[in-house]
């Protein structure tokens, strides 16, 4: 009995040991576990690629809104109610069409008086310059030529009653007659004459000018009566649409109120205002695009006029983008992303956009990937870019690995692992 107590008593001092063996061996197992699970949950999941070398061309972006290529807010310049409109919104109109009548029988009623009143001054226009000038005229002429035959006749006459006073033939006092008849006879023909010389240089010229003055005077207050009448046909300057009409007829137009607005939108404008710099290297005629809502597609524009001047408030310089649009598809004032293709470097380093990182004193740098699978920061420099890449002039060689996506906050040294987003969120997902 005794040999068996001890047996049972050795095994029973032996227990322990092997269950603090066991539990050593648990714990080591738990922490090899755990640590593995934190080596691999310290990997962040990054999207990363080689940069491209090729073509790359610069993409000046600016916002705009659309405006027409000409607009015409049509006012009248009286003030009288609408009797007519022949468009309504979104007709189609050109250039001197008729757009709208005002009440105008007062101003027709003023325009025949004036009209009258101008023929009647062409009329005596008329009888003084080819009737009543000329007979003054030729009156004078026949003063003249009657005044200078009595002087000779008178002259004549004087002679003769001197050569009898000589001879004893006549007394005295015929000769002395006859002598003043002749200073009678010499100054009728110099008053002839000198009204004559008047008719020739002034008169005539100043009856012509009274003439002139006053068919003048008449025709103007006749082209005003007219111009009256034509301020109430309200035409349009341009060819275009009917984008605004605020009346209905029966009310009245105010002077200086727009009462009809013509567009025309056969081609439509994108002004955008960029630096001097960037302007220096365009031209007009160069390539250029825009991005409208609800459109997928860019659609393609001009550059028709950059301006030779500053803005003084903003000291950029303004830029027109000219968009055609016939089929009138695209609407005035439609906001929109302007895209200017300017210069090209051919043999360029591209990375992505989104693989660069701007740090808080503004300068620029890239994550890349090393050989130990380790994020390095890399401060670069940038040159143009094309709104998706961007050339990268200074800083890497093109050999790197580049994070393009998920560098945002990542820390130097920090281990990655390159995946794809969507794949690793789908993994997550499952797990």
């Amino acid at each position: 009995m005794s040999i068996i107590v001890n047996v049972t008593q050795g095994f029973a001092r032996k227990r322990p040991f092997h269950l603090t063996t066991m539990l050593l061996c648990a714990m080591f197992l738990q922490g090899c576990k755990t640590a593995n699970e934190a080596e691999t949950t310290a990997l962040v999941t990054v999207q990363a690629e080689r940069p491209e070398i090729g073509e790359i061309s610069e993409h000046i972006m600016a916002d705009a809104t659309l405006s027409p290529l000409a607009q015409a807010a049509i006012s009248p310049k009286i003030t009288a109610p609408v009797r007519t409109f022949y468009v309504q919104r979104g007709s189609k109109v050109k250039a001197g069409q008729l757009l709208a009548v005002l009440e105008n029988r007062d101003l027709t009623a003023q325009e025949i008086d004036n009209r009258g009143q101008y023929s009647a001054a062409q009329a005596a226009f008329d009888m003084q310059t080819k009737a009543q000038v000329p007979e003054d005229y030729r009156r004078a002429e026949l003063d003249v030529a009657q005044a200078e035959a009595q002087l000779n006749l008178q002259r004549d006459i004087t002679a003769s009653r001197k050569k009898l006073l000589q001879e004893g033939a006549i007394a005295g006092r015929e000769y002395d007659t006859a002598n003043a008849a002749l200073v009678q006879a010499q100054a009728s023909y110099e008053s002839a004459q000198n009204r004559l010389m008047s008719l020739q240089k002034v008169s005539r010229a100043a009856t012509i000018r009274q003439a002139e003055g006053q068919l003048s005077s008449a025709k103007g207050r006749y082209l005003s009566a007219q111009a009256q009448v034509s301020y109430s046909e309200i035409r349009s300057p341009i060819s275009g649409v009917v984008t605004d009409r605020p009346l209905f007829p029966g009310e009245t137009a105010n002077s200086g109120n727009t009462l009809v607005t013509v567009m025309d939108t056969s081609a439509l404008l994108a002004k955008v205002h960029l630096s001097q710099t960037a302007t220096q290297r365009l031209t007009v005629g160069d390539e250029a695009s825009v991005v409208m809502p609800g459109m997928d597609d860019p659609v393609p524009a001009k550059i028709t006029l950059i301006s030779p001047a500053l803005d003084p408030g903003s000291t950029t310089v303004e830029v027109w983008l000219r968009i055609e649009n016939g089929s009138g598809k695209y609407k005035s004032g439609t906001p929109v992303r302007a895209s200017i293709k300017g210069r090209t470097v051919t043999q360029a380093i591209k990375v992505p956009l989104s693989a660069v990182l701007t740090d808080p004193d503004g300068s620029k740098s890239v994550m890349t990937v090393g050989a130990d699978g380790t994020a390095h920061k890399r401060a670069v420099q940038l040159g143009i870019n094309d709104g998706k890449d961007v050339e990268v002039t200074h800083g890497i060689s093109g050999s790197e690995t580049v994070i393009i996506t998920g560098a945002y906050g990542l820390d130097e040294g920090t281990k990655v692992q390159i995946g794809k987003a969507d794949e690793d969120k789908a993994n997550g997902e499952k797990n």
